[in-house]
């Protein structure tokens, strides 16, 4: 009854006397079994069927990450949703981009804000050069969040607002790109303590399809100096980073 077909087909189902079941079908199943969203994926990849996706992208973080945030030394870090939303972040990443905590929520998405929303006078995101490779990113990383989750309104609903707003995000769009090359360094002209090149790194949150970013540099350097400096000053001493 919760799968929506009848127990006569079930049970054939079970017993192998059955016709391949549909994608419909085996979503219906799925849900009546209160499969996993890996689960269910196994089951149509099992019976040879594309798997219906009805899933929205999580937004809530796991409370151990939201730890692991404020124990990193000397990091700026933070958490970003499939549709890149800023989720959590620490002490430092708010000094050295901007304290989110001020950000209306939807501001907080790092795609609207390459794209469509305000940037420095330099015409940077965060004062950093290499925009446009980021926003190359942002475009790839989108397409396939629109695959995963194509019923999901704040995905698909983002990516029509930047396709309406963005001439840029609406040519590379149509370019069905599928791999960016990734950003290993990223260099901030931080308006207090001047140029900040730091190490990227982005560790994948499978279980929520999240992002971990995390922004370090080379013990010692002077950009590590800056760094500590950042941490030390806190992100009130400057509510306005990212916007000169």
């Amino acid at each position: 009854m919760l799968a929506h077909i009848s127990t006569e087909y079930y049970v054939r189902l079970e017993q192998g006397r059955a016709p391949r079941p549909s994608a419909e079908v085996l979503a219906g199943i799925a849900a009546a079994l209160r499969l996993s969203a890996a689960e269910s994926d196994h089951l149509h990849l099992l019976a040879g069927t594309a798997p219906s996706r009805t899933a929205r992208h999580c937004r809530e973080v796991r409370p151990s990450i939201l730890d692991l945030l404020e124990r990193l030394p000397q990091t700026a870090a933070f958490v970003i949703s499939a549709a890149f939303e800023v989720l959590a972040w620490n002490a430092l990443a708010a000094a050295l981009m901007e304290d989110f905590a001020h950000v209306p929520a939807p501001d907080r998405n790092l795609a609207r804000r390459a794209f469509l929303g305000s940037t420095r006078q330099d015409g940077t995101l965060y004062g950093v050069p290499d925009a446009a490779e980021f926003r190359h990113h942002v475009v790839m990383d989108l397409r396939s969040a629109v695959a995963r989750y194509p019923a999901d309104p704040s995905i698909t609903g983002l990516v029509d607002e930047l396709r309406n707003g963005s001439p840029e995000f609406a040519l590379l769009w149509e370019r069905h790109d599928v791999q960016a090359a990734p950003m290993l360094t990223k260099t901030f002209r931080h308006p207090v303590v001047g140029d900040i090149t730091v190490d990227c790194d982005s560790l994948a949150l499978s279980d929520r399809d999240q992002h971990l970013v995390l922004y370090t540099a080379s013990p010692g350097s002077s950009d590590a100096n800056a760094l500590a400096l950042l941490g030390v000053l806190g992100a009130e001493t400057f509510t306005t980073t990212g916007f000169g």
